[in-house]
């Protein structure tokens, strides 16, 4: 009779693993019941990315933003349900270059983001980091990152250094549908998963890596079973819409502060526009972008809720006012800003002390 192999030390104490566990979480309870006030925070905050990145758009075409600069809209629903969730001073966050509406929902000065933009000394990262590269210590914000995928296992050393001094937080690292495809992912899923590291990782997938739609790139679609070989449970989400958004971060915060590990979130959303401001997207139709903006816009379905619940236009009207008065002034801030002095070529280069 042939025999079956023993069981390995490791065998004998393997749990069985259920990939939808968090999904089966998600859809017991799909929508966060945010108040009144959380929801018009929400709204709040994805408007002010909405309308600072248009002002971004302006500024670079009158060419006061050089290099590339890639917008956040239509893509506003997940940073703030995401970040919404986290702690502030206690935990962390990282991801690519497309970074603006990030530190925004992270309640980052406009005026220090729009600076950072435009080159100005003034800026968060001393204008030297520019649109890609912005990068603040004190908020535990730790870029934009240029190289596709290089923040992944960056984020993951992050949520090393988490454990590493039990201080309880959490890296939610960002990256989008192309990266998911980079090699230095998976390695970092593999190390996150074998050292049970505190991370969100978080796939923002917009339909197209660049110019290319997901479908002739990608052999598995479905970017929130990527980590399935490694045992890491993961969680799709409809990143239009809000409520779902953070109702989704709170099943995946609650897993990985349990000590049970990374999860991998898939934010299925889209970009309106180009992957960057030279981008001039004839990959897709116009009509395929209008009727995302039509139908799924996560903005038009806060206000619509928002304005159920009895919120009257009135109040809405005064907040879009305040909001473009804020963006203007940050344009301005930005503008009159002296650029970086000469001696910042010399500065933050090498690590000076440990």
């Amino acid at each position: 009779m042939a025999k079956t192999a023993p069981k390995s030390k490791a065998d004998a104490a393997d749990e069985p693993f259920a990939l939808r566990s968090l999904q089966d979480a998600l859809e017991t309870s799909p929508r966060y019941a945010a108040s009144d006030a959380e929801l018009l925070q929400f709204y709040e905050t994805m408007l002010l990315i909405r309308r600072f990145e248009e002002k971004a758009g302006q500024l670079y075409g009158l060419g006061l933003i050089g290099g590339f600069c890639h917008l956040y809209i239509g893509q506003e629903a997940v940073a703030v349900g995401l970040q919404s969730a986290l702690e502030e001073g206690k935990d962390s966050v990282i991801t690519g270059y497309r970074d603006h509406g990030h530190m925004l929902a992270y309640g980052i000065d406009p005026k220090v983001i729009m600076a950072e933009l435009t080159g100005r000394g003034a800026g968060i990262s001393k204008g030297k980091g520019g649109s890609m590269h912005m990068f603040s210590t004190e908020h535990k914000f730790y870029g934009g990152h240029g190289i596709v995928g290089a923040q992944v296992p960056l984020g993951a050393g992050l949520a090393f250094a988490h454990k590493y001094r039990e201080d309880g937080g959490v890296c939610m690292a960002y990256f989008g549908d192309g990266a998911a495809n980079q090699g230095q992912v998976y390695e970092a899923f593999n190390m996150a998963a074998l050292w049970a590291l505190p991370i969100v990782f978080v796939v923002e997938n917009n339909g197209y890596a660049m110019g290319t739609a997901v479908n002739r790139g990608s052999a598995e679609t479905h970017f929130h079973r990527r980590g399935t070989a490694f045992r890491i449970p993961g969680i799709s989400v409809n990143g239009m819409d809000v409520l779902e958004v953070r109702a989704a971060a709170e099943v995946a915060l609650k897993h990985v502060r349990g000590g049970k590990g990374p999860v991998l979130m898939e934010l299925v959303t889209y970009r309106y526009r180009g992957h960057s401001m030279s981008d001039p997207a004839k990959y897709r139709s116009r009509e395929e972008v209008q009727e995302m903006r039509d139908k799924h816009d996560p903005i038009d379905a806060a206000k619509a809720e928002l304005l159920k619940r009895g919120v009257t236009e009135e109040r809405l009207k005064e907040l879009e006012k305040t909001i473009r008065a804020a963006v203007g002034e940050a344009a301005d801030f930005a503008e009159n800003s002296p650029e970086p002095e000469m001696s910042e070529l010399y500065t933050d280069i090498l690590v000076e002390r440990y």
